[in-house]
């Protein structure tokens, strides 16, 4: 595959407007395709909310004994399934149509939401509550704690959003910005009802993941591993986050891959901050020095709307009899996280091209 980005024109269309339309979608695309592929399905417990049936989907295209894979995860929190399930949609078409060739000796391995529970109800987490993204921790061990969490749940779910702004403020002021973001977002494992819940046991999307690693030997193969995200960062940006430590091997194979535009939050030159549990971690584990795992993180509204956003939907989902306020928040979820605006899909999608193609050649190179 040539460096360049497929020249085919950007069809924002390939933005599903729910879960089960993505879903079918996919499926329709897959079966497209000239290349060999093998589908499994993995059901996960619960149902949306017309009834319909949850599965996260996983594709193999191209030979089984593959040497080198693209891994494309999407969905990891749920709701920004809506802007992975487009990439890969829109990478599916560009096989089919022959506009991106899969490279000798590669495959590609689509994983098609990874939390289809929190994809149909328009939330980040699974029906537990807990964050797949905070659930990569050692659940035989004591848990991690987040002690500023502690100091400041109360605050974060005050009734009163000004009131709580200006606590949070205080505490910015008193321990700065980053502390802030750590305490609310680098994950917690003791308030089950609270944002960033790392939960008390393995999650859907973990297993499956931990599954396809043994059903294809992965840890056997170079991988090249995209997990989308959407909601951190600017505007219609697609950052390439490395969680690696910033003097290993992961790390470097990430550079030699992406170039000068991947950023690490362990030193301090990401939109997002060191965080406990990241899904990545559950892959660096079984990674060898040429491997290495991205997330591609399309930046949408500030940091502080974020907080707000997912503070009031935890807020929602802890009472039990406000169906009607939960399904007007779900509307402003959607917003933040998958904006209506084509040219900021457009960008999602042209970046997504770039980084796929880099991938691609990278790990087949």
């Amino acid at each position: 595959m040539s460096y360049c980005l497929p020249l085919a024109a950007i069809d924002t269309a390939v933005f599903p407007g729910s879960y089960a339309a993505a879903r079918q979608r996919w499926l329709v695309q897959l079966n497209k395709l000239s290349y060999p592929a093998q589908c499994l399905p993995y059901p996960c417990p619960g149902t949306g909310p017309d009834g319909e049936q949850l599965i996260t989907d996983t594709a193999w295209i191209g030979p089984e004994d593959a040497s080198r894979v693209l891994v494309l995860l999407g969905g990891t929190h749920g709701i920004e399934g809506f802007t992975g399930s487009a990439v890969q949609i829109d990478l599916l078409g560009l096989i089919a149509e022959a506009h991106v060739i899969i490279p000798v000796d590669t495959a590609v391995l689509m994983i098609h939401a990874l939390t289809p529970w929190g994809y149909a109800w328009r939330r980040r987490c699974d029906a537990d509550g807990v964050d797949l993204n905070r659930n990569i921790v050692d659940f035989s061990k004591p848990l991690p704690e987040n002690k500023d969490y502690e100091l400041l749940k109360n605050t974060l779910y005050l009734p009163n959003a000004a009131q709580r702004k200006i606590a949070l403020a205080e505490f910015e002021q008193r321990h700065g910005r980053v502390a802030l973001e750590k305490a609310v977002s680098a994950g917690q494992y003791n308030d089950p009802s609270g944002s960033f819940y790392g939960g008390k046991a393995p999650t859907h999307g973990r297993l499956v993941c931990e599954d396809l690693m043994r059903r294809y030997a992965l840890q056997q193969r170079d991988l090249a591993v995209v997990d989308l995200h959407t909601g951190l960062g600017s505007y219609g940006y697609g950052e390439l986050i490395c969680d690696h430590q910033p003097d290993s091997a992961g790390t470097r194979a990430a550079q030699n891959l992406y170039g000068e535009s991947v950023t690490l939050p362990f030193l301090g030159t990401s939109s997002s901050v060191p965080k406990t549990g990241l899904l990545d971690y559950a892959w660096h584990a079984i990674m060898n020095e040429r491997s290495c795992y991205i997330t591609l993180e399309f930046g949408t509204f500030s940091t502080d709307q974020l907080f707000e956003i997912l503070l009031r939907d935890h807020q929602l989902w802890a009472q039990t009899d406000n169906q009607q306020a939960r399904r007007e928040h779900s509307k402003v979820m959607y917003r933040h996280f998958c904006p209506d605006d084509r040219a900021w899909r457009e960008m999602v999608l042209f970046r997504a091209r770039q980084v796929i193609a880099q991938g691609l050649q990278g790990v087949s190179a």
